[in-house]
């Protein structure tokens, strides 16, 4: 893990290589075939600020539908934001064209989520890896790619020789190592892991973190570590990001969200993670949170997790808490009552 230092906003100290300011994106719910009305509004990413500094990893978490992947989607333009900015050396990111926008892409890189989709099945492993070079042929010249593509599969654990297989012909985890020599291919100071390990098995899991640990080490790469699963969020990121229909409700550096945790979400998803040992085990209260996840379609007034928190007033439902460091905290939090709580905290 790259070591950072925290401020007490929450924010790592360095160089800020990723400022991402009141992203939104929202997508219009319509009725009517010929005659389409616009009804309503999927609020999928409702405000998000973060910041991603050099050489960090920044993990972001929460719930399946909370908005991680549209995220990932606005910061490499695969979705147009509704309103917001990103900016990247001096540039706002959703101002780019042509050949800007190329070069932003070069240095802003993607590994998805699904190693079994994410590769075209028709293409030998030499041609996935090399394609970028297609588009940004100055990265390498024609006569060097082939080497070039061999390289990187060696940089990634994979055999050199097996740059004429198929997709197929490879593990789940074989074919995210892959999609990561991929991302590699055009050197990018940042690459955005959109969920990289939850396909795999566990084993597969520590083997594929271990390797982008060590990739970051070697060609001092920024990462937003996009996950639900805590524990592998902890295991790679410098801070966390928790997020909750489509807003970070809390966020700070790994040891201030898993050993301080003050927003009643965060705690709750910490209460849930299994413990192996016994003993501590039975020192751990467990959370259980009343209801479902409202609809990103029609959010609750004010905080959004007042309907499933056990520590909600009328406050809560009148005014929307902003995200702060609050008295006797030590990160920001967005929560009216937000107070650290131990008897959930995951060790080490």
């Amino acid at each position: 893990m790259t070591s950072t230092t925290n401020s007490p906003d929450g924010r790592a100290s360095g160089e800020v290589v990723l400022d991402v300011q009141d992203l939104v994106k929202h997508f219009p719910l319509t009725t009517g075939i010929l005659f389409k009305r616009h009804v309503g509004d999927v609020k999928a990413v409702d405000g998000v600020s973060l910041q991603l500094h050099k050489g960090e990893t920044l993990g972001v978490v929460g719930e399946s539908g909370c908005g991680k992947s549209t995220l990932a989607k606005l910061l490499m333009r695969l979705e147009e934001p509704t309103s917001g900015r990103a900016i990247y050396k001096g540039e706002n990111i959703y101002d780019l064209q042509g050949k800007a926008l190329r070069d932003m892409r070069r240095n802003i890189q993607i590994v998805f989520q699904d190693p079994y989709s994410s590769l075209n099945p028709r293409m030998t492993v030499g041609d996935i890896v090399g394609e970028p070079f297609d588009i940004h042929p100055e990265v390498a010249p024609k006569g060097s790619r082939r080497d070039r593509v061999r390289e990187l599969l060696d940089v990634v654990g994979l055999n050199p020789e097996h740059i004429n297989r198929y997709p197929h012909q490879f593990s789940g985890g074989q074919r995210q190592r892959i999609g990561i020599a991929r991302g590699l291919a055009l050197r990018p100071e940042i690459i955005i892991c959109d969920e990289p390990v939850s396909a795999l098995d566990v084993s597969v899991q520590a083997q594929v973190v271990n390797l982008l640990e060590s990739l970051q080490d070697e060609f001092g790469l920024s990462y937003i570590f996009i996950a639900h699963d805590l524990s592998v969020v902890r295991h790679i990121s410098d801070r966390v990001a928790v997020m909750y229909l489509g807003r970070i409700a809390e966020i700070g550096s790994d040891a201030e969200i898993y050993e301080k945790p003050t927003h009643p979400y965060t705690q709750a998803l910490l209460s849930a993670v299994p413990v192996p040992d016994p003993s501590v085990r039975g020192q751990r209260q467990q959370i259980i949170l009343s209801g479902d996840v409202p609809s990103p379609a029609n959010p609750p007034s004010g905080c959004r997790f007042r309907t499933r928190c056990w520590k909600a007033t009328d406050l809560c439902a009148e005014e929307e808490p902003e995200l702060r460091v609050r008295s006797g905290s030590d990160h920001p939090s967005a929560c009216h009552y937000a107070t650290v709580r131990e008897d959930v905290v995951v060790q080490h």
